[in-house]
């Protein structure tokens, strides 16, 4: 009985043990996944984005053609407020890819945000005249032409682009207020 209770005791040992390990390298291999995996990008804590911008940047260093950790390194820079980063890294994007509406749109709100109007205005067009049915794209030239520019009557052309596409949405019902009653 005493041998029965020590051998038990042992195997339960080992096995607790060998649990344990197992444990530890599932979570380990996990996380060394998780390195190894795209950048993702949206909102996080300001560690989050820190983190994520050394990744990209170190990744863009290595792999100046890679086209995704470009877009994630502007998308990070456009979240934490770092315009001209964000531009540049957007450039380089669109050196890879110039007919991505998604990226010219993001990089048309930094050129607005430094007051670069007919830069931001001609990325908003390109991207529209990719994708007709871009509704940030056309979204975006209307508030140029509203807001900064003060003209009314040229936003509502893309205004109403934007409407025509979507009708009901909380951005068409602001746009709906934003238009001048004689552009409806």
């Amino acid at each position: 009985m005493k041998h029965e209770s020590l051998l038990i005791a042992v195997v339960a040992l080992i096995v607790g043990l060998l649990g344990g390990y197992l444990v530890f390298s599932i979570s380990t291999a996990g996380k060394s996944q998780q390195a190894a995996a795209p950048i993702p990008s949206g909102a996080g804590s300001p560690t989050d984005y820190t983190q994520r911008i050394a990744q990209a940047e170190k990744i863009v260093a290595q792999e100046p053609k890679n086209l995704n950790a470009w877009i994630s390194l502007g998308n990070d820079y456009f979240d934490t407020e770092q315009t001209q980063k964000s531009i540049n890294a957007y450039g380089k994007a669109l050196e890879l890819n110039p007919n991505n509406p998604n990226v010219l749109t993001d990089q048309g709100v930094m050129f607005r945000k430094v007051g670069w109007y007919d830069k931001a205005l001609a990325n908003f067009e390109k991207a529209s005249q990719l994708d007709p049915s871009h509704l940030q794209s056309l979204f975006n030239a209307g508030i140029v032409y509203s807001v900064d520019l003060k003209q009314p009557d040229k936003a509502a052309v893309y205004w109403n682009k934007y409407l025509a596409l979507d009708p009901n949405s909380p951005t068409a019902m602001q746009i709906k207020s934003m238009m001048p009653p004689a552009a409806k």
